[in-house]
């Protein structure tokens, strides 16, 4: 596990703008057993990816007229009980961190995977994102 002086401004950089942490597989299935959609961002130490994932969710939540009904998070190489509940949700899709995905009633409906952060700008992943929030969210 990483220390948690390290984690914890990565996890405050996105709960301090309302995401609700998901810390153990009790809240991931809480959340995901749910009607709605909910956005879930697999935080990570990656500087390289995460250093653009976490401002990328931020735009788009906070500029999209379409949300998500819950925004959550949980930290890689943290909340291990609950990442490797949320990575059962992901399937077929291999662990990944940083991620990003979104859920409607319970199922995968749109998936961004660390491949797909790497070299790509805040707002290119907020732009992925606010179409998926177009298309699912109300």
């Amino acid at each position: 596990m990483y220390p948690e002086e390290i984690v914890i401004p990565m996890k405050e950089e996105l709960t301090e703008h309302g995401f609700k942490e998901l810390l153990n597989a009790d809240d991931v299935e809480n959340v995901l057993s749910g009607r709605g959609t909910t956005l879930v961002m697999i935080n990570s130490v990656c500087g390289c990816s995460a250093g653009t994932a976490r401002p990328g969710v931020l735009l788009a939540v906070h500029n999209s007229s379409k949300k998500p009904d819950n925004i959550t998070t949980s930290f890689a190489g943290f909340d291990v009980e609950a990442v490797n509940q949320v990575r059962k949700h992901l399937l077929p899709y291999p662990p990944s961190s940083p991620a990003i995905a979104l859920f409607k009633d319970g199922e995968l409906v749109h998936m961004i995977e660390r491949h797909m952060i790497e070299g790509r700008s805040a707002q290119m992943i907020a732009d992925n994102l606010l179409g998926a929030f177009d298309t699912h969210c109300n």
